[in-house]
């Protein structure tokens, strides 16, 4: 397991790699000066060349690249803001934890409802309440988080005044961000429960619990949805890392100083440091993300950690095989 584990973490160097890569291109290409977007249009050539130097924007790309690399890799130094002249790596981690408190509150939502009606649609195949769980998840599937967002303001805040429209509090505060991040990833995971546990309910293992005359809440919420959440964890990582990603308009429309609304004005003053660290800084949330869920693949599915015992086993067995033929 402890291999498995460093394997996967080795294999994280060339994605972020590849990330950096692109990141640290597409803003070299994008539109606008850097230059200029600090010290305004009305400057001398030796203040201009003066500030690209400091900034180390008259070096090729290639070494621009590398030492952004090295920079990162020895200090996890992500450059620094051109707006305030702060670390954007400091700036971000002041962030961070808001956004990563609303995307954890964000995954619960498609996790305690998406997983019961899945289940509860499985178990009641082509049934009335099957349908109406089916039709539910697609119109949930069918409009975005911000639609959620404007829907819910208009009405718990500006006509019935329960919760307030913008801002960081109490817990009135996150209820609607929360569920406007939520509610569209309850489709996918509701769809794949009810298909996993399709698959799941068929096997002989299940029959062979019935025929032993274990209730059907014991077989379908004790043995049934441990083996069949597999697939389901994987469509909860993807949601978690997806409302990280796309905090951006949630935390502009209502106000919320996470990295989303940082980033939204970082893009609109072209702080192109800060953007850059910022996906930087994402994508490796969510590389991060994805190993955590591949690791709990085995605690969850008791198969795989099986898998993973045996193949240790063969390797002790064919050393000691080995070391006495010798």
């Amino acid at each position: 397991m402890l291999k498995y584990i460093l394997r996967r973490i080795l294999l994280l160097i060339p994605v972020m790699l590849g990330v950096t890569f692109v990141v640290f291109t597409i803003m070299r290409m994008a539109p606008g000066d850097p230059v200029v977007s600090i010290l305004g249009i009305n400057i001398s050539e030796e203040q201009y060349l003066a500030k690209q130097s400091e900034l180390g924007l008259d070096q090729p790309f290639l070494i621009q690249f590398f030492t952004y690399v090295k920079n990162i890799v020895l200090r996890f130094d992500l450059g620094t803001s051109y707006a305030d002249g702060r670390s954007v790596t400091t700036i971000l981690l002041e962030r961070f934890p808001t956004t990563l408190k609303l995307g954890l509150l964000g995954v619960s939502v498609p996790i305690f409802i998406g997983i019961p009606f899945g289940v509860l649609s499985a178990t009641k195949q082509y049934s009335i309440l099957d349908r109406i769980v089916t039709i539910g998840s697609l119109v949930f599937a069918s409009m975005p988080d911000f639609w959620y967002g404007l829907m819910m303001m208009l009405l718990f805040s500006l006509t019935l005044g329960w919760l307030p429209a913008s801002g960081i509090g109490g817990w009135q505060y996150w209820v609607m961000p929360v569920l406007a991040v939520g509610l569209s990833p309850v489709a996918g995971v509701t769809r794949m429960t009810r298909s996993s546990m399709l698959d799941v309910v068929r096997q002989d293992y299940i029959k062979t619990a019935q025929a032993k005359g274990l209730s059907d809440s014991t077989i379908i919420w004790k043995h049934a949805l441990k083996n069949a959440l597999i697939p389901v964890l994987t469509v909860v990582g993807m949601q978690l890392g997806s409302i990280m990603a796309g905090s951006v308009v949630i935390e502009s429309i209502f106000s919320i100083p996470g990295m989303g609304s940082l980033l939204s004005a970082a893009i609109n003053s072209q702080n192109y440091s800060l953007v850059q660290g910022g996906v930087i800084f994402i994508a490796l949330f969510i590389c991060l993300t994805n190993l955590l869920i591949d690791i709990a693949y085995a605690f969850v599915d008791p198969r795989i950690m099986a898998q993973y015992s045996s193949e240790k086993n063969k390797k002790k067995k064919t050393v000691g095989m080995v070391g006495g033929e010798q």
